[in-house]
C-alpha cells in the first residue's frame, strides 16, 4: 500500500512534495474534480492557494493573464525574491504585451536553417544514446533521456558542442538537487551559478561575433526600442534550457515506463508507425511533466462558484487537467490512437509552451528510433520519482531493452 492510498482526498495537501514522489495522486485528483474543483488550501507552513484541478477551469486560468498574472511567481513556494527581481524580465513571469515581445526575439531565432540543423542534431544524439543503451541492455533511462534536451536547447542557444556534457552536468543538478521540503538544495543553486557565469562569458563572445542561435538574437534583440540587459539575456537563457530540459526529459522516462507496463500498446505502435504523432500526444496528456503552473490574481473574481481575491494564489494542476473525464473519453486509459487531445501539458494562451513543437519534434524522433530498434521493454530495477510538486517525473528508471534484431525476442 503506497503513502496515497491511505489520503483523505478532501483534507490532503496536494502540494505536499513528498506525496508526489510516493504513489499515484490520480484518486485524488479525480475525488477534487468531482467534488471540490476549485480548493482553498492553507499549508501547515502558513502559505494559502486554490487548487485548480478541472480542465475548463484551467485552461480560463491559463489563457486569462489579465485576472490571472505570471509576474509574481510561476511555482507554488518559490523563493519570493527571486520571482520579484525575475518579473517583467524573464519571458515565464511577463505577462502581455511585454511577454509578447520578449517572445518574439527569442522565436526570431527559429529560422528554417536552425530548425533543420536541430533536426539532425536530435537524431544523431537519439542514435549515440541508444547505441550505448542497446549495449548495456540495461540502463538508467533517466540519463539516457537527459542527453537529448540538453543537446538541443544547447544547441539552439548557441552553447558549442563540447560544453554540451558540463551543460548537461550542471543543469542536471540544478533542476535536480531539492532539500526535504521540496526547495532547491544548495548544489542546485551553487549549478545555477555555474551556468549564470557560462551564459555570461557567452553573451560577450555573442556581442563581438553573433551566430544564429538564440543568445545572439537576445543580445540583438529589443523591446520599445530598449535592448534587453545582460540580466534579461541571462534569465531567458535559464528559462529556455529548464523548461527545454524538463518537458522532454521526464515524458520521455514517462513514456518508457508506460509502455514497459503496456507492451500491448508497444506492439501497436510498433505494427503501425503512423500512430507515432499520436501517440506522442498521449504520452505528454499521460505524463504531464508540468505538475503545476501558478498564478496569482490581480482582481477579485469567481471561479467554478468559488470567490477569488485580488492577490491570491491559483495554482493549475496540469496531470489532473490531463484525466478530465468531461474532456478526455475513458481518461485512465493509455491509448496511442487518441484523438483528439486536448492535453494542457504545454499550458494555454500567451503562455502556451515556446517549445512545444520542439518537445514533440524530440519526442517523435526518440520513440520513433526505440519502436524501429527496441523489441521489448521491461522495468529491471529500481524507479524513483522526483520530490516536486512542480515536476512530474524521475530521478531514476533502470529499464532492459531488448534488441528488434535480437533472437526470439518478438516470438
Amino acid at each position: 500500500m503506497t503513502t496515497t492510498d491511505m489520503l483523505d482526498p478532501g483534507s490532503v495537501d496536494i502540494a505536499d512534495p513528498h506525496l508526489h514522489s510516493q504513489g499515484d495522486l490520480h484518486p485524488v485528483w479525480r475525488w477534487l474534480r468531482q467534488n471540490d474543483p476549485v480548493r482553498w488550501t492553507v499549508r501547515p507552513n502558513g502559505l494559502a492557494y486554490w487548487s485548480v484541478t478541472t480542465h475548463a477551469e484551467a485552461v480560463r486560468v491559463l489563457r486569462d493573464s489579465k485576472t490571472f498574472s505570471s509576474e509574481q511567481g510561476m511555482r507554488l513556494g518559490g523563493d519570493v525574491r527571486a520571482a520579484a527581481a525575475a518579473s517583467r524580465k524573464m519571458l515565464i513571469v511577463t505577462d502581455p504585451p511585454r511577454h509578447g515581445a520578449i517572445r518574439r526575439i527569442i522565436s526570431s531565432a527559429f529560422t528554417a536553417r536552425t530548425v533543420h540543423r536541430l533536426e539532425q542534431n536530435m537524431r544523431s544524439t537519439v542514435t549515440e544514446s541508444l547505441d550505448r543503451a542497446l549495449e548495456q541492455g540495461t540502463c538508467d533511462f533517466v540519463e539516457v533521456a537527459s542527453r537529448l534536451p540538453v543537446a538541443v536547447i544547447c544547441d539552439l542557444l548557441g552553447v558549442p558542442r563540447e560544453d554540451w556534457d558540463f551543460m548537461l552536468d550542471r543543469t542536471t543538478v540544478a533542476f535536480g538537487a531539492v532539500d526535504e521540503d521540496g526547495a532547491p538544495a544548495d548544489a542546485a543553486i551553487e549549478a545555477h551559478a555555474e551556468i549564470l557565469l557560462y551564459y555570461s562569458e557567452l553573451v560577450q563572445e555573442r556581442r563581438r561575433e553573433p551566430r544564429e542561435d538564440v543568445i545572439s538574437a537576445l543580445v540583438q534583440g529589443t523591446v520599445d526600442g530598449v535592448p534587453l540587459s545582460d540580466e534579461e539575456i541571462f534569465l531567458n537563457c535559464d528559462g529556455l534550457i529548464s523548461g527545454g530540459n524538463e518537458t522532454t526529459r521526464h515524458a520521455s522516462v514517462g513514456g518508457v515506463l508506460t509502455f514497459a507496463a503496456r507492451p500491448d500498446q508497444w506492439r501497436a505502435l510498433q505494427a503501425e508507425p503512423a500512430l507515432l504523432p499520436s501517440a506522442v500526444d498521449e504520452i505528454l496528456r499521460w505524463t504531464s511533466p508540468g505538475a503545476h503552473a501558478l498564478r496569482t490574481a490581480t482582481r477579485d473574481t469567481e471561479l467554478a462558484g468559488r470567490r477569488i481575491e485580488e492577490g491570491q494564489q491559483v495554482v493549475v494542476w496540469g496531470p489532473s487537467a490531463n484525466r478530465d473525464e468531461s474532456v478526455f473519453e475513458d481518461p485512465d486509459t493509455f491509448r496511442i490512437d487518441r484523438t483528439p487531445n486536448r492535453h494542457v501539458t504545454f499550458g494555454h494562451g500567451a503562455h502556451y509552451c515556446l517549445g512545444g513543437a520542439l518537445a514533440v519534434s524530440e519526442l517523435k524522433v526518440l520513440f520513433g528510433e526505440l519502436s524501429r530498434r527496441v523489441a521489448d521493454i521491461e522495468v529491471a530495477g529500481p524507479v524513483r520519482r522526483v520530490r516536486s510538486n512542480h515536476i512530474s517525473g524521475y530521478d531514476e528508471a533502470v529499464v532492459s531493452l531488448t534488441p528488434a534484431g535480437d533472437k526470439g525476442a518478438r516470438g
